[in-house]
């Protein structure tokens, strides 16, 4: 006779399952960390031979051939690559606070960031991010070379009126100040209705572009106020938030009455469509342009939580945004919300 399986066999395998890639995943971390830290001494024994003795590059490049043949199975002793291992040590020396954080992101991330980021508070958001989002090399690349970094320390929002102690720095870093959107195939005229309907057609594009943490719940989402229906061009969950978020979008320039509409449909999506442990709705307003004077004048008197925010089909933005930056203190604090 056949052996009759229990019926809870099935969540006992999708138990031990999920403990394997638990292990998996905790054996991963702690062998890329002791890698790095190997990176780490070698790049600290070069550095500190080069002041005691006279090494130049052909040390270096003779030290790279004789570590690949004693290990020939193991990948990172090139000589480029130990340079990048000295240079890694020499960035991070005297850097307490980041010092911890490279362990946590793979080796060629690391390469990545301290050669592409000179900003220490730069290298922190970038590190974070990977951390947090599992970044693959080619994504974090990508990043960097949108800017990122700048894209979200400029977003506009009222979040520090609107939102809670608790939630303020994790809610300013889901909205950028400006989305890139180079994935859609766009002529130069087009209506919201067709910048919807591409957006649609590449979500997991423009998902990855919103920041990571969204999921989409639908598009004209529907909301019945009395008699009247009303339609949201796109509504997004924020997982971590656990707040629900609208998106407006708008191909001209920004103008201070969408608000008001936007303010409308948060009251509705928070008495009706909220749930009992998720937050206050958020806003996005997306546009094609805006003034950032504007802005200011129109969300200060808002009470709901709303970013206004610019989209970009090419990428465009200048290098010259540094300059607007918020104060080291400013950016140090808001980088807490990346855990």
């Amino acid at each position: 006779m056949p052996k009759i399986i229990p019926q809870t066999y099935a969540e006992l395998l999708t138990e031990i399952k999920s403990r394997i890639r638990t292990a998996q995943y905790v054996a991963l971390k702690a062998v890329n960390k002791e890698l790095i830290s190997l990176y780490w001494d070698i790049g600290k024994t070069i550095v500190e031979r080069q002041a005691d003795e006279t090494w130049g590059k052909s040390v270096v490049e003779r030290l790279s051939n004789d570590l690949r043949k004693e290990f020939p199975e193991q990948q990172g002793f090139s000589s480029q690559n130990l340079w990048y291992m000295r240079q890694f040590y020499l960035e991070y020396k005297d850097n307490e606070k980041l010092q911890p954080m490279v362990g946590e992101i793979g080796w060629t991330h690391n390469v990545n960031i301290f050669s592409k980021c000179k900003d220490s508070q730069e290298r922190e958001f970038y590190i974070r991010m990977t951390r947090k989002f599992g970044w693959t090399k080619r994504v974090l690349i990508h990043r960097i070379e949108n800017k990122d970094y700048e894209r979200t320390l400029l977003s506009q929002t009222n979040f520090d009126q609107t939102v809670s102690e608790e939630h303020k720095n994790q809610a300013k870093l889901a909205v950028k100040d400006e989305y890139l959107f180079d994935f859609l195939e766009l002529g130069d005229e087009y209506s919201e209705r067709g910048l919807e309907t591409a957006l649609i057609s590449k979500v997991e594009n423009f998902l990855r572009e919103m920041g990571g943490m969204f999921a989409f719940v639908g598009s004209q989402f529907r909301l019945q106020v009395s008699d009247k229906e009303y339609f949201i061009d796109l509504l997004l969950y924020h997982r971590a938030l656990k707040s629900l978020v609208a998106i407006e979008l708008k191909i001209g320039e920004f103008q201070p009455e969408y608000v008001g509409k936007m303010q409308f449909y948060l009251a509705v999506l928070n008495d009706k469509m909220k749930l009992a442990d998720e937050n206050p709705s958020i806003g996005i307003i997306l546009c094609k342009d805006k003034d950032k004077t504007i802005v200011e004048y129109a969300l200060a008197q808002s009470e709901s939580p709303i970013g206004v925010a610019k989209y970009e089909l090419v990428s465009k933005l200048p290098d010259n945004l540094r300059e607007q930056l918020l104060t080291p203190e400013q950016i140090n604090k808001l980088l807490q919300g990346i855990d």
